[in-house]
């Protein structure tokens, strides 16, 4: 009976050691490992990135020691604001639907104008 000599999912050398074996050290087992979930990891990446970006524009349009603040849509976008990416909504008792990027949020007026808010501290 023939046996197939395994080789290295990483490196492609032959695996020597238990059967189960797929890797031939720690090294080919990482690199194997971070090339699988690299796009995943860039994709999370990027999104982090787009928030991290909109909480600073929101936190620099509220001037510190205020509560809140309007500004209009166009200086948003030219702050470079992307409005598709936030991290949670909040409702309140009115009605009113808050758009949150962690703790800065902003509530849409009309004529293109946006309050802009900082949750307090829980």
């Amino acid at each position: 009976m023939l046996t197939q000599e395994k080789l290295c999912l990483s490196c492609q050398k032959p695996v020597q050691g238990r059967v189960d074996k797929k890797f031939c050290d720690d090294y080919c087992r990482n690199n194997y490992n971070n090339l699988l979930n690299s796009e995943i990891n860039v994709f999370v990446k990027n999104v982090n990135n787009i928030l991290k970006k909109n909480r600073k524009i929101l936190e620099e349009l509220l001037p510190e020691g205020t509560e809140m603040t309007k500004t209009t849509r166009d200086r948003l976008l030219q702050k470079g604001y992307n409005f598709q990416y936030h991290t949670h909504n909040y409702t309140n008792k009115k009605g009113d639907t808050y758009t949150f990027c962690y703790e800065f949020g902003y509530l849409e007026l009309d004529n293109n104008w946006f309050l802009i808010v900082k949750r307090k501290g829980e």
